[in-house]
């Protein structure tokens, strides 16, 4: 369509084709750099964990070491039960900062009780404590949980590990819309085509993904509810229907649409129904992502010569330019939180993942690759994840707002695109 669009979604479908290999069921993390300071903590097994079909504190160690941000101290096969007192010297005297006491008792209907404490090992103190409900099968689920609650204590941070991530894996002929956990484990298909998936994008409830695909031999938006597999066409007007972006509220779309002429934004009720305009421009809009507060959408134009972010209020009116440094600047996703803003940058011939401080306008280049995409937070707001290219072939990476923590995901012998963080759901 143009040289704008060409470089943020039609050259993406293109590489995907050129490719042909098979696909393992799983993404596989490989941690790539870590915080310059880790804070050493150990998790020793909880008590009768062995009763349980599939362990707990394994899963919360490799979350832990995986966000770069802790080193475990081994603690051998000691058991430190919920119920006593550890001995906060002795633990100290091994190198750890904090030790996380747990048990594990089973109940007449098949589950468990989960009991744990955390202890800070240097001011002799506790530093929470919970107890979780969980049946055999949902160890993971609780393992990321109780993940969560040691990185908050400690880090002051919500934790994001009990979220889970959405992609697009193309092997042979044959794309597949993925659900994984953040951890790249329980993968599964929700959608498999022969044609083209892009732009997933998780509803703010974490039940629903909105998506483009091509089946229809065009780009249209759908709504798919993952607990029952139902799908829903909510933009299929003449011409492109793409980049859906969910409101906070879930309860609207802002998608980019074609039926009037070039790529222009509107806004939609979730069912479809309700379609606005939201701006007429000479350019190409594309790519809108909502503030937190809904109060604005941020898109990519090219109604000032070059590829460029603004924002305009959902409401509508008159956009305003966000983006001054660079002649190439695409794919505005803000941060939950609202103080940061990532995207594209061309630097040098390259591609990177940049960040922006909202309130300052400061920005800071955060990766060294150069074909790289799709930015998207978690919902700490710590961590971006985002495609990129590694071998020649398609590959997600994550890395912290700092840019110190760095990890590389990847299916085997596939192409892996179009990563989206799904919200925190309790």
């Amino acid at each position: 369509m143009t040289k704008l669009l060409s470089n943020i979604r039609l050259l993406l479908v293109a590489s995907l084709a050129a490719l042909s290999c098979a696909a393992e069921a799983q993404l596989s993390i490989e941690i790539t750099g870590t915080g310059a300071t880790r804070f050493p903590v150990a998790i020793p097994m909880f008590e009768n964990e062995a009763s349980l079909p599939r362990g707990v504190t394994d899963v919360v160690r490799a979350d832990l070491e995986r966000s770069g941000l802790f080193s475990l101290i081994d603690m051998g096969l000691v058991t430190v039960p919920v119920t006593t007192m550890p001995d906060l010297g002795a633990i100290r005297g091994r190198g750890a900062d904090a030790v996380l006491s747990g048990s594990i008792y089973p109940q007449a209907d098949g589950r468990y009780d989960v009991r744990f404490r955390l202890f800070d090992t240097q001011k002799q103190v506790e530093l929470g404590a919970l107890a979780l409900r969980m049946a055999p099968a949902q160890n993971r689920a609780t393992a990321h949980r109780i993940a969560d609650f040691v990185y908050e204590k400690l880090t002051g941070l919500p934790g994001y590990f009990a979220t889970r991530i959405a992609y697009v894996v193309k092997s042979g002929p044959r794309y597949e819309l993925q659900i994984a956990d953040a951890d790249g484990m329980n993968s599964q298909t929700a959608l498999a085509s022969r044609e083209p998936i892009i732009s997933p994008a998780w509803a703010p409830d974490g039940q629903r993904l909105a998506y483009v695909s091509f089946e229809a031999k065009k780009p249209v938006v759908y709504v798919h509810t993952l607990a029952t597999g139902q799908r829903q066409v909510v933009a299929n007007f003449k011409g492109s229907n793409s980049a859906p972006a969910w409101s906070p509220d879930g309860q609207r779309l802002a998608v980019v649409l074609t039926k009037d002429g070039q790529s222009q934004l509107y806004v939609l009720n979730a069912d479809g129904s309700g379609v606005r305009r939201l701006a007429s421009s000479p350019g190409i809009d594309t790519e809108p992502d909502w503030s937190p507060d809904g109060q604005w959408i941020y898109f990519t134009s090219d109604r000032g010569g070059s590829p460029q972010i603004y924002r305009i209020s959902s409401a509508g009116g008159g956009a305003e330019r966000v983006t001054f440094d660079g002649g190439y600047n695409v794919t505005p996703r803000l941060s939950p939180d609202g103080r940061s803003l990532a995207f594209i940058t061309r630097n040098g011939g390259r591609f990177q993942v940049a960040v922006m401080d909202v309130a300052t306008r400061q920005t800071t280049i955060l990766t060294d690759s150069a074909r790289d995409e799709s930015p998207s937070f978690a919902p700490n707001s710590r961590m971006i994840l985002y495609a990129s290219e590694s071998g020649g072939r398609g590959v997600l990476a994550a890395v912290s707002t700092d840019g110190r923590v760095k990890q590389r995901l990847s299916v085997q012998a596939a192409d892996v695109r179009e990563p989206s963080w799904g919200p925190l759901i309790r």
